[in-house]
């Protein structure tokens, strides 16, 4: 038998081609989240798997508007490459996109062998390593919520929300979904196989939220990724919009994204809802003697997030447009708190103990990339575990009380400068990768304050 026919890429090779499948799409997230990618003929693939797939490093580097940010080792190094190699393990079919799978890429600096800095994939693997050094594997459930807009031709943005319907906050059918965007949406979901189990109508008009099962952290990240990519794909192919921007609407609330966090304590796969371990491990949060019914490691973690909160915001809120998200009243976190089953906190306990005790982490935004901030998230709560440090007293009653909270930065130069501060957190992250996402999103900042907004014009040229 040859060579060529014992690559490890001719088993899933045989099984694409039987399933009619000629193209393999290899993705990877950008420092922003959004899905960089190549489409691969199947005949091609052992070779891609061999000698990888070369991109510009560069591409961490650039802006939503195509401006490439002048980060360390990219325009000053001469714009050299980053080498992706696919992912096998993670190929599926696309149900929508007929002959062509999907799978994930793992991103290599070819000068050195080792993975790229700024890769958000490998971001989070080096944070789960050092939880595994002290016995942790932390399991997360994503919650993500969207908006859906269609063509409105003439208005300023060109997009209007979807079924603009009030009122119909947690609710299914035509009521509130006129198209049935939904159903159609959970069914090629489904097909896809990314482990989403429901979704509703959420608060505003064109607004969803859809929910993905618990798993340990890294594939509920890949989840989380892919579900947004699919999310945008769908949307497009009928030709409307979907945006996980934080608030695209000065009339409508903004769009959250949600961590249910527990940890096992082996490498069970965390399987089950709130994190118990289909493979036998146990869940670390839960101690039924403890105070709150939380264990040492649990009430640790809350402290971890509430420490680094400010420096997790840059990760957690990661646009000028994120902070519109936050205020009073609009059930986005601002302060830094936590509750036992009080939706107004940071950190909300759910009132489930025993294998479903867990942190929901409540002040990610729907734009955020699900690798950073997941990884962010877990390495606060490492830092509260090796700490030792008890949480202050839980959050009684409705919150957004300045007097008894302290306030998140209020914009992002804020968030910015808290990360650069959080040397504790830079360090579990990575220098090089914190000193990257600094620069770009000072330029991101920076961009913005230069740039006349409408509101601008409408309220000061008529007048002064």
């Amino acid at each position: 038998m040859s060579a060529s026919e014992t690559h490890p890429a001719h088993r899933h090779m045989d099984r694409l081609a039987a399933e009619g499948i000629d193209v393999v799409r290899v993705t990877y997230p950008d420092l922003i989240g959004s899905d960089r990618a190549r489409d691969v003929l199947l005949d091609h693939l052992p070779s891609a798997c061999d000698h990888g797939l070369a991109f510009c490093r560069a591409v961490y580097h650039t802006s939503p508007q195509g401006d490439v940010v002048p980060v360390a080792g990219g325009l000053d190094a001469g714009l050299p490459d980053i080498c992706v190699r696919p992912d096998l393990d993670t190929l599926t079919a696309l149900p929508w996109e007929p002959g062509v799978a999907s799978c994930l890429g793992d991103v290599t600096d070819p000068a050195t062998g080792r993975p790229a800095p700024e890769s958000p994939r490998d971001l989070l693997r080096t944070v789960l390593d050092r939880c595994a050094q002290h016995g942790l594997h932390p399991v997360i459930g994503p919650e993500l919520e969207y908006f859906l807009c269609e063509p409105a031709p003439g208005t300023p943005t060109g997009w209007r929300r979807y079924d603009e319907a009030a009122g119909v906050v947690y609710t299914a059918g035509l009521r509130a979904d006129g198209d049935n965007h939904l159903l159609r949406t959970l069914r090629q979901l489904r097909e896809l196989g990314i482990g989403v189990t429901n979704g509703n109508h959420e608060f505003d008009g064109g607004q969803f939220e859809i929910n993905l099962t618990h798993t340990d952290a890294m594939d509920a990240a890949d989840r989380s990724f892919r579900f947004k990519s699919a999310i945008k794909e769908l949307a497009r192919k009928e030709g409307r919009l979907a945006t996980f921007m934080a608030k695209p609407f000065n009339d409508a609330g903004g769009s959250g994204f949600h961590l249910h966090l527990s940890c096992v304590t082996d490498a069970g796969d965390g399987t089950e809802e709130g994190g118990s371990a289909g493979g036998g491990g146990a869940n670390a949060f839960d101690d039924p003697s403890a105070p709150y019914g939380l264990s040492a490691a649990a009430r640790h973690a809350v402290a971890g997030v509430l420490a680094h909160a400010p420096a997790l915001t840059a990760l957690a809120n990661p646009t000028v447009n994120s902070f519109k998200r936050f205020g009073p009243d609009t059930l986005a976190p601002w302060l830094v708190d936590w509750g036992l089953d009080n939706r107004s906190a940071l950190v909300r306990i759910p009132p489930e103990r025993g294998p479903g005790a867990r942190l929901e982490v409540r002040l990610g935004d729907a734009s955020a990339n699900p690798y950073l901030m997941i990884a962010g998230t877990i390495a606060a709560a490492l830092l509260g575990v090796l700490a030792g440090e008890e949480p202050p007293a839980p959050l009684e009653g409705y919150g957004y009380d300045t007097a008894r909270s302290a306030l998140l930065p209020q914009n992002l130069p804020a968030a910015l400068d808290a990360l650069e501060a959080d040397t504790a957190l830079a360090d579990v992250l990575g220098k090089e990768f914190t000193a990257s996402y600094l620069t770009y999103k000072r330029d991101e900042v920076a961009r913005f304050q230069r740039h006349v907004t409408d509101w601008e014009f409408t309220e000061y040229a008529f007048h002064l």
